[in-house]
Parts: structure tokens; C-alpha cells; sequence
């Protein structure tokens, strides 16, 4: 039996938005599912391998990837590797998915169900902070899934902020960059933080309004957030995370002294007739081999 080896294009192509956000709604609601913890292995040079296995009663995965931050300041892919899909009758290998559209596609999906579910204000402006790969596909999922029409962008690297926003601007949208984050949040109730996560690059009160969709740190080493940030909205607002394994990984809550394990996950608003939202919203995501289970389901039934 051949396996099916899908290049980027290819994966993406198997990975609509509507259908990708579909897929992960069902799986936070399917029991079969068997998630177990990921294995993140230290790499010389401050690089990290992770291998990621996750199943469910008919197909079965494991996400092989390296996530190499020195790789920005070389030109190259940040992240790298492969998403393997196995047929759990067989055991057969179905397909070999692009680890790193897998992983963009995949966790703008999360943000996107994240924000259709507990944001106040879906109406835009977008703000993106930070540039690269992820601030692409948030762009893309959130046009696409929200229809937005407006678009701010802030980046330390002011081409990839201004190259971000002709790619806005090639979808129809309005899109300006904007050097200050801080002062956008004002304007924004829509926002998406998704930088290397080496420093805070948000720290201003956000609008009572305000969903944040905070992605890019998935260490307790790693922030993106002011910890006042964070303690205000824990307090104030109302704050998700997008599975319970946060509790050890996600490095703007830890570092800003909250017990994660109080927030309620993505699974519980899935699955609550009523999921209450009050104040600003702040969804923690820090990735889990189950949205990658998702993404293989979701190429498994899109016809190629």
C-alpha cells in the first residue's frame, strides 16, 4: 500500500478553515479519543524536538517536529517536520502530512472556534502581533471564519509587518501596520498575539470587549503577556486555555502567578449548553496533539 505524501500546498489544501474548525468542535465531544502527554526534547542551541502521538478509534497519529527560534535570524523555518497518519484497523500508513501547515493551519483553527464561541465583539478590527507564518494563517482563518474587514498589524520586523499587510489588503480587507501594540487595543476588540514569545509585546488593560487569542508561548519559560495583563483579565474578565495540559505550559499565566488549573478549557466550553462569558476574554493556547488528530481527520475526508 503507498502512502500519500502531501507537500504544504497539498496539506493546505486539505485543511479548509470551515471544515478544520468543524472537525475539532467533534473531537473535543468524541470519547475515543486518547491524548498522551508530548515529549518535548532539548536540542543543542536552544532548539526543541517534540514528538506529539494522539488516536482515536479509527485513526491514530504522530507529529514529529523541531522548533528552531535561531532559525528566524538565518532565513529559515522556524518549524519543521511531519504529521504521520495510521489507519488503527490496519495499522497501514494513510498519510504524511507538512508539519509546519499542519501546525499554522491547526492552531489559527483553535483560535478561530475559540473567538466564534466566547468573543464579545466579532466585528473587528483585528489586531495581529507579529508577523510571521501564524500571523498569516490567523489572518486567513479569521477573514474567512469571522469576515472581518479591518486589520492592524505590529511586528518587530517592519517588512514582514508591511509584506503581512499587502497580503490583507490582496484579500479585499483594510490593513495598516502599527508600531505600538499597546496603544491598537484600544480600537481592537479582536486580537491575536503569535511572536516567538521572547518578551512581553502586550501588556496594556484590554477594551471590556476585548477576546485575545495568546499563542505564541507554550513554555513556562516563554510570555508573550504582561502578568498584569493576565491577572487583571483572570479577574476581571474571563479566561480559557485551550486544554488542561496548560497547566505546565503555558508561560503568560505561570509567570504571572495564576493557578491554571481554575480556567476552563476549550473542551468545556465545546460541550456546555451555556458557557458564561463576562468581561474581556482571554484564550491561552498552547498547542496539543489532539487539534493535530483533528487536522488528520480533516485531510483523511477531504477528497483530493
Amino acid at each position: 500500500m503507498t502512502t500519500t505524501l502531501l507537500d504544504a500546498t497539498q496539506t493546505a489544501a486539505r485543511l479548509p478553515y470551515p471544515l478544520l474548525v468543524r472537525e475539532l468542535a467533534l473531537l473535543l465531544a468524541d470519547a475515543a479519543v486518547q491524548v498522551p502527554p508530548r515529549l518535548v526534547q532539548a536540542l543543542p542551541g536552544g532548539a526543541r524536538l517534540l514528538i506529539m502521538p494522539a488516536l482515536d478509534a479509527n485513526t491514530a497519529i504522530t507529529k514529529l517536529i523541531t522548533f528552531t527560534p535561531a532559525n528566524a535570524a538565518r532565513g529559515l523555518t522556524t518549524i519543521q517536520g511531519d504529521v504521520v497518519v495510521f489507519d488503527v484497523a490496519t495499522g497501514q500508513r494513510k498519510l504524511i502530512l507538512d508539519g509546519p501547515t499542519v501546525t499554522a493551519r491547526r492552531t489559527a483553527a483553535v483560535s478561530l472556534l475559540a473567538a466564534q464561541r466566547l468573543a464579545p465583539n466579532t466585528d473587528g478590527p483585528l489586531l495581529i502581533v507579529g508577523a510571521g507564518v501564524q500571523g498569516k494563517a490567523h489572518l486567513d482563518a479569521f477573514a474567512e471564519g469571522l469576515g472581518i474587514k479591518e486589520v492592524l498589524i505590529a511586528s518587530r520586523s517592519p517588512a514582514s509587518a508591511q509584506a503581512l499587510a499587502n497580503h490583507a489588503q490582496a484579500l479585499g480587507l483594510q490593513a495598516r501596520v502599527v508600531t505600538n501594540a499597546d496603544a491598537a487595543l484600544a480600537e481592537c476588540p479582536l486580537v491575536v498575539t503569535c511572536t516567538p514569545a521572547s518578551a512581553v509585546v502586550l501588556s496594556a488593560m484590554p477594551r471590556h470587549d476585548a477576546f485575545i487569542a495568546a499563542v505564541g508561548a507554550f513554555t513556562p519559560q516563554m510570555v508573550e503577556l504582561g502578568p498584569e495583563l493576565c491577572r487583571y483579565v483572570a479577574e476581571h474578565g474571563t479566561l480559557v486555555v485551550d486544554t488542561v495540559d496548560a497547566a505546565h505550559e503555558a508561560g503568560d499565566l505561570l509567570q504571572a502567578g495564576l493557578d491554571v488549573l481554575r480556567f476552563s478549557s476549550l473542551a468545556d466550553v465545546i460541550r456546555s449548553a451555556s458557557f458564561a462569558v463576562q468581561g474581556p476574554v482571554l484564550f491561552k493556547s498552547c498547542g496539543w496533539a489532539g487539534w493535530d488528530l483533528a487536522a488528520a481527520r480533516t485531510a483523511l475526508a477531504v477528497a483530493p
